[in-house]
C-alpha cells in the first residue's frame, strides 16, 4: 500500500539532495563561503486538494570542511524504516566525490573520478547493477541541490541551466537537465523567528514537467521551503527549526527529576473559579447577581506541576514573549517534558493532590470550563401612581429572570515548599471580575 507514496517521496527526497551544475559556467559561480555548517531537519507533508497530511522528516547534517562538503540525511517516513544517504563534494570544483544510498528499497555506492563507478541493489528483486561510465567534464552528483542552489548569485530574474546525475538503474541516460527559470523577492513567515526575506526560485525539469520552488534566505542562504509537484503528487517540506533555542539556562535532568519524584513532601488542594460583581462593572449597573458564586473543576480535570527551577522560568517567559509576538511557542525537549507531573481532580469538590516532592518552587496550572450562572433584574414595565387625582411619580415594574453561559478558567499558581515533608495546601482559584 506504501508503494505509489514511496516512490513519490522517494523522488522528492532525491530532488530535495539533487546536486545542481550548468556546465564549468554555472560551477564557478558557486560560493562555497555561503555554505553554513549544521543540522536541520525539514517536516514533510502531501497536499491534496489544500489539505495536508504530515508523512515524515528529512534531517540533514551538513559539514563544509577541509575543502568538502559531506551531507548525511536522514530520510524517516511514516510507517516506514528510515533511510540513509550520504554525499560528498569537492568545495573547490564542486564535482560530486562519493555518494552512499541505503534505504528499504536499494543499495548504492557511486564513485566519482575520471570514471563513475559503483554499485546498484534494488532490495525487491535481489538485482545487482554495476556502475560504470566514463566522467564528463563538468557535472555535481545528485545528492546536494539545495545546499549549492542557495551559493548561486541570486537575484531578481536571474536564470540559468543546470546539468544533473541521477542514476537509475532503468535509465538510458543518467544526466539530466534542470532549468532555474525564474527567481524573484518573496517573504518567509517563520513560526519561531518571525518574517525573513527570501528568494524564490522556481526550476523545472523539461524532460519530465516536474516543478520545484524554493525559499531562500537572503541573508543566511537558509532553506526555509521547498515545495514539489512530480508524478501527479504535491509535496511540502518545511524547515522545522530544530536548532532554533533561546533559552540559555542549563537543564540538568537528574536534579529536576529528584525534585518532583525524591521527597516526601505534599502539595494538594482545591481547583475553583469564583465570580465577583464589582460595583463599577456593567453586570452591577444591570443590577446582575450570581446564582452560584463558587465553581469547582469536574472530576478529572488535569492540574500540571512544573519545577519551578532557572531553565523552566526562562522557558515560561520566552514562550509568553513569543505569544505577543504573534509566534509560536518553543517546544520543551523530551528531557525537560519528562519532568512535569501531572494529576487530576479525584472528586466532585475539586480536590487534587502530588506527592513525593522535594523542598523547592512549583508552578501549578490548570484550566477548566464551568457554568456562569446569574439572576438578573429586568424592567417589564412602568407604573404612575396619583393621589387624588395628582400625579405622585412613576415606578419600574421589574422582573428576575435566570441566565446561564459557559465560561473557562485558567489558573496558574507558584507555591513553594520549604521543607522537606512539608504538606502544603494551596487554592486554585480563577476570579472573573
Amino acid at each position: 500500500m506504501f508503494s505509489p507514496l514511496r516512490n513519490s517521496i522517494f523522488i522528492a527526497a532525491t530532488t530535495l539532495l539533487a546536486a545542481i551544475s550548468g556546465g564549468a559556467n554555472a560551477q564557478s559561480k558557486f560560493d562555497a563561503k555561503l555554505l553554513k555548517n549544521g543540522k536541520y531537519t525539514l517536516a514533510c507533508f502531501m497536499t491534496n486538494e489544500g489539505r495536508e497530511q504530515a508523512i515524515g522528516t528529512f534531517t540533514f547534517n551538513v559539514n563544509a570542511t577541509n575543502d568538502k562538503l559531506s551531507l548525511t540525511v536522514v530520510t524517516a517516513l511514516a510507517g516506514l524504516e528510515a533511510w540513509k544517504d550520504t554525499a560528498v563534494t569537492d568545495l573547490n570544483t564542486f564535482k560530486p566525490i562519493y555518494l552512499a544510498s541505503h534505504n528499504t528499497m536499494k543499495d548504492m555506492v557511486v564513485n566519482f573520478g575520471p570514471n563513475i563507478t559503483g554499485y546498484h541493489i534494488d532490495k525487491k528483486t535481489g538485482q545487482k547493477k554495476v556502475i560504470k561510465e566514463a566522467g564528463v567534464p563538468s557535472f555535481v552528483d545528485s545528492y546536494s541541490y539545495p545546499f549549492l542552489v542557495s551559493t548561486l548569485p541570486l537575484t531578481s530574474g536571474y536564470k540559468t541551466d543546470l546539468s544533473v546525475f541521477e542514476y537509475k538503474p532503468t535509465n538510458t541516460d543518467n544526466m539530466k537537465k534542470i532549468v532555474v527559470d525564474e527567481v524573484r523577492n518573496n517573504t518567509y513567515v517563520s513560526k519561531f523567528t518571525g518574517k525573513h526575506d527570501v528568494w524564490e526560485v522556481s526550476a523545472v525539469e523539461p524532460a519530465t514537467g516536474d516543478k520545484m520552488v524554493y525559499l531562500i534566505d537572503k541573508k543566511t542562504r537558509r532553506l526555509w521551503q521547498l515545495e514539489e509537484w512530480a508524478n501527479g503528487q504535491h509535496i511540502r517540506m518545511v524547515d522545522m527549526e530544530t536548532d532554533f533555542n533561546s533559552i540559555k539556562a542549563p537543564f540538568d535532568k537528574v536534579a529536576t527529576m529528584k525534585m518532583v519524584k525524591g521527597g516526601d513532601a505534599i502539595i494538594s488542594g482545591q481547583v475553583f473559579a469564583r465570580d465577583f460583581n464589582d460595583n463599577g462593572t456593567i453586570w452591577a449597573k444591570m443590577q446582575v447577581m450570581n446564582i452560584q458564586a463558587k465553581q469547582v473543576a469536574p472530576k478529572g480535570t488535569q492540574v500540571i506541576l512544573i519545577p519551578y527551577n532557572d531553565y523552566f522560568k526562562e522557558w515560561i517567559k520566552v514562550n509568553e514573549s513569543q505569544r505577543k509576538k504573534g509566534r509560536e511557542g518553543i517546544a520543551l525537549s523530551d528531557e525537560a517534558a519528562e519532568c512535569i507531573k501531572t494529576t487530576q481532580v479525584y472528586d466532585d469538590a475539586g480536590h487534587f493532590e502530588f506527592v513525593n516532592l522535594m523542598p523547592g518552587e512549583y508552578l501549578l496550572y490548570t484550566e477548566f470550563g464551568y457554568s456562569h450562572s446569574y439572576s438578573q433584574n429586568e424592567v417589564v414595565g412602568y407604573t404612575d401612581h396619583y393621589i387624588n387625582g395628582m400625579f405622585q411619580g412613576t415606578s419600574a415594574n421589574t422582573v428576575t429572570r435566570n441566565y446561564s453561559t459557559g465560561a473557562g478558567a485558567t489558573v496558574k499558581k507558584v507555591v513553594t515548599v520549604s521543607k522537606p515533608g512539608e504538606k502544603v495546601e494551596v487554592k486554585l482559584k480563577k476570579t472573573r471580575a
